[in-house]
């Protein structure tokens, strides 16, 4: 019984692996000229808690390439990008940052970086002062009209 029920979950595993999410590869020439610009103290912040999900600088993690955590971690890394890609910046309108400084404000408090991301990525952990810097700085770049 407990070898039909290993050999029911391996090949469910296995099987697993057939399923995966596809995120886009990188530009072969990433215009540096178009990455967002900030303070060094704020492009330290993004390029340590951010990056990972919304930039090509993805370190992708062994954890993955292997379902069914691959599907969960390139499905965040697909939507981060979608989101708002920081070496991206540059081709965005007005209206997209602004839309995007909003997001900022609004989520660098409760769900950014996410709390499953941080449980395996302990420096990508921001203290209060850091989240309250990272707010300050995405309210200096909002107009008016979107507070």
């Amino acid at each position: 019984m407990f070898k039909q029920l290993l050999l029911w979950v391996g090949g469910a595993f296995v099987l697993l692996q057939a399923i995966q999410i596809e995120i886009p590869e990188p530009p072969k020439h990433i215009d540096p000229a178009k990455e967002i610009k900030a303070s060094e103290k704020i492009m330290t912040m993004l390029q340590t808690s951010c990056y990972d999900c919304h930039s090509y600088e993805t370190k992708m993690p062994w954890y993955g390439h292997v379902s069914p955590m691959s599907l969960e971690v390139k499905s965040h890394i697909k939507q981060g990008r979608e989101a708002v890609n920081f070496q991206e910046w540059g081709n965005y309108d007005d209206a997209k940052k602004q839309k995007v400084y909003k997001g900022i404000v609004n989520t660098i408090n409760f769900r950014m970086p996410m709390p499953m991301y941080l449980m395996l990525h302990e420096k990508a952990k921001l203290t209060k002062e850091q989240r309250d810097t990272i707010k300050q700085w995405a309210q200096s770049h909002m107009k008016e009209e979107e507070y």
